[in-house]
């Protein structure tokens, strides 16, 4: 493994492992040898096990971004109830629990971590937002709307990590869907 492509390697194994496994205590020897490499290999693509879980936190993000791009062609409540569907797959809720096990972790202020948050909320704003603009509404509403938009979305996911209530969060989504469908 060298350069960027090993670092993206290494990051994707993390990714699953840690998404299977939740980050709890996890030394960097003990996940370095759980994916097969060495801990001084993470250390050096990553800087520190802080370092590794903020690009752990990140990559899930962009992979989630990657998605919502991809329903575009949708119309807006069927692009919200596909990607609602997406993100609750339970296939995908160990990488639900990691995301908010690691932004809790930031938002406490444990070292290494808090660069997280630069962008949490900013990174998804523009995306939604977009939409919204496309949708014909005026770019300080739409910056609104889409920030609303984020909050239902992370309060439900984190709904539905506590309580594994699909049905329940998801009758909620739709419900908000259908509020702001105007």
């Amino acid at each position: 493994m060298a350069g960027q492509g090993a670092r993206a390697r290494l990051l994707a194994a993390v990714v699953e492992h840690l998404a299977a496994t939740g980050v709890g205590e996890l030394s960097l020897r003990r996940l370095a040898a759980e994916i097969g490499t060495s801990h001084r290999m993470l250390i050096y693509h990553f800087g520190s096990k802080e370092g590794l879980l903020v690009a752990v936190v990140r990559a899930v993000e962009d992979n989630q971004r990657a998605l919502l791009a991809s329903l575009r062609d949708l119309d807006h409540a069927e692009l919200g109830r596909a990607f609602w569907r997406a993100l609750t797959d339970p296939a995908l809720r160990a990488h639900e629990r990691l995301f908010f096990e690691l932004y809790g972790q930031a938002a406490q202020g444990r070292p290494g971590t808090t660069a997280l948050l630069d962008g949490i909320v900013e990174s998804w704003v523009e995306p939604l937002a977009e939409l919204e603009r496309a949708r014909g509404r005026p770019p300080e509403e739409a910056r609104t709307r889409a920030r609303l938009a984020l909050a239902v979305a992370r309060g439900l996911l984190l709904d539905l990590v506590a309580t594994d209530d699909e049905r329940g969060v998801t009758a909620a989504m739709d419900l908000f869907l259908d509020l702001v469908a105007d």
